[in-house]
């Protein structure tokens, strides 16, 4: 079982898979960086100094602290039950980040892939040049009966 088990892992397909796994993980982190780094701050600058990562709602108070809360930490430390859409908001275009990239990728790796050519399905009879299909014994045209190839 050992040696099946190492055949499976060792073939090209599960390594290749697992770095992209790992490559994968560390392209969110990045995207995740660039969405709360980079793009928010300048959209939340737009839109009034809002903080997309600190948009919430209390669902709850907490009993360690009445609201209002500041930040999801500081509700969070109170014990209160919040709904942290700012998040969501922020996880969203991160995502989508990530699903343009991917979709980047594919793009260019499909065009650096040669196209495949797809076999002909006629041939010229060899007595009167007339196109035949492939398979065929007899040309329709001439009636000359073909060698099998």
């Amino acid at each position: 079982m050992f040696k099946e088990f190492k055949a499976f892992a060792m073939r090209g397909n599960v390594l290749d898979l697992a770095v992209g796994f790992i490559m994968g993980g560390a392209f969110g982190t990045i995207v995740k960086s660039l969405v709360d780094d980079v793009i928010m701050p300048p959209i939340g600058l737009a839109l009034g100094n809002v903080d997309f990562s600190n948009l919430f709602v209390v669902l709850k108070q907490g009993t360690k602290g009445a609201p209002p809360y500041s930040t999801i930490a500081e509700a969070h430390a109170a014990g209160a039950v919040t709904l942290n859409y700012g998040t969501f908001i922020n996880t969203v275009i991160a995502f989508l980040i990530v699903a343009f990239a991917v979709f980047l990728l594919v793009r260019a790796a499909n065009r650096m892939m040669p196209a495949e050519a797809e076999a002909p399905n006629t041939k010229d009879c060899p007595y009167c040049r007339m196109a035949i299909p492939v398979a065929a014994t007899r040309c329709p045209q001439c009636t000359s009966e073909l060698r099998a190839a």
